[in-house]
């Protein structure tokens, strides 16, 4: 949302919700900014967060994308060159210029310089190798090294650096999945409603067209990487030069795939919250509070009324009338095993990823031809079948 442009598509609020409560961080960069990074919106955000303390006000951070209000509560993020917080940087991102490369040769340079960081990456997640490539080439430091000393330094615990602001709590606004991917759906079906194809139309016409002639588009990076530009890719390329019927299917599939990319995205965020907040809980980890949306119709009793409740006794001191959520963790999970699947040619970097893993419909598919070949006395080998990625998001070997 901090672009400016695709207003529908990033569900920026409206203006007449802006005229309510000051709100900050939206539409300011412009859509051609490729290399705006977490870094740069910490360093503006925090400022703001200071400001409006300062004014005996609450800020309130609403989610959203997790890893930048990540970066606003702990300190966790590295600063590899020293920049004004008002702009981005304006030359070329390093780590943008290492995702270019192959992601072994990419694996291959940070286990020279930073074993204990090759180790704990997957080496087909290329952004977090080229980041932790680029911030032993900028700092000098392994990027694991900053990170430990992060963890110690009072406050810190396993999970990173101590937190910027000590009396934080978070609401979680949490629903039945079922309710919420018919919310999901509805949302976009309402998006389109709203214009969201002549939204699509407009921007890729200003800024994108060319870069697709030149086959140069990046759908990784900026705005171009939100959710929703690459889904309508295909219609968007061959609106005019196809049959409106060939037409009409594309911008179905478009729709679709969009419904499937933002359920996906937020079951993600989900398990986000889980994963970071409640599974495995530190010294450092502020409290949270789950608010059931699931029937919108009962939002004053379910969720306004308890959550001023809770913000209320924070402000003033005293303990919630609620209890904080808490899950059982193991304390034996290896976040960091290495498992290879010799049946599947992957390689699955922690013990929740390898159950996720062996129960998906990958490995269970590759299975399930093996044992047939089995039965019929046949050997295991390369069947011809190539599988681009798996439910768990495990990636193939290199």
């Amino acid at each position: 949302q901090v672009y400016k442009g695709l207003d529908i598509i990033t569900n920026k609020v409206s203006l007449q919700e802006q005229r309510l409560c000051r709100h900050h961080m939206i539409s300011f960069v412009d859509p051609l900014v490729s290399n705006y990074t977490v870094v740069d919106f910490r360093d503006k955000a925090v400022p703001l967060i200071s400001y409006i303390f300062a004014r005996d006000k609450i800020p309130i951070v609403v989610g959203g994308t997790n890893y930048y209000i990540e970066s606003l509560l702990w300190k966790v993020l590295i600063n590899t060159k020293e920049v004004p917080s008002s702009a981005p940087r304006p030359d070329s991102d390093r780590k943008v210029e290492l995702e270019q490369l192959d992601s072994a040769e990419l694996h291959r340079r940070l286990s020279q310089v930073d074993p204990e960081m090759a180790a704990k990456l997957h080496p087909h997640d290329k952004r977090k190798v080229a980041r932790s490539l680029q911030v032993f080439e900028e700092t000098g430091i392994p990027h694991s090294e900053i990170l430990h000393q992060q963890q110690e330094e009072e406050g810190g615990g396993p999970l990173g650096g101590p937190l910027k602001y000590p009396h934080s709590c978070i609401l979680w606004l949490h629903a039945d999945q079922a309710a919420l991917d018919a919310r999901l759906e509805k949302r976009v079906d309402d998006m389109v409603a709203a214009g969201l194809l002549e939204e699509l139309r407009d921007f890729h016409r200003r800024y994108n067209r060319q870069k697709v002639a030149e086959n140069r588009q990046d759908y990784q990076h900026g705005i171009f990487q939100s959710i929703g530009f690459k889904e309508f890719h295909e219609y968007l390329v061959s609106e005019g030069s196809c049959s409106p019927e060939t037409s009409a299917l594309l911008l179905e599939k478009g729709i679709q795939a969009l419904k499937q990319v933002t359920k996906r995205y937020a079951r993600r965020q989900n398990k986000w919250v889980r994963n970071r907040f409640l599974k495995r809980p530190g010294p450092n980890v502020p409290p949270v509070y789950g608010l059931e949306v699931s029937d919108v119709q009962h939002w004053e009793e379910d969720v306004l009324k308890p959550a001023l409740e809770i913000v209320e006794s924070f402000i003033q001191g005293r303990e919630p009338p609620a209890e904080p959520l808490r899950m059982e963790q193991d304390e034996k999970e290896n976040k960091r095993s290495h498992r290879v699947c010799e049946l599947c040619d992957r390689l699955i970097i922690g013990d929740r990823e390898w159950a996720a893993h062996t129960r998906s419909k990958s490995h269970l598919h590759h299975l399930k031809k093996r044992r047939k070949l089995e039965a019929s006395g046949g050997t295991v080998g390369d069947s011809g079948d190539t599988e681009t990625s798996d439910e768990d998001g495990s990636l193939p070997l290199p």
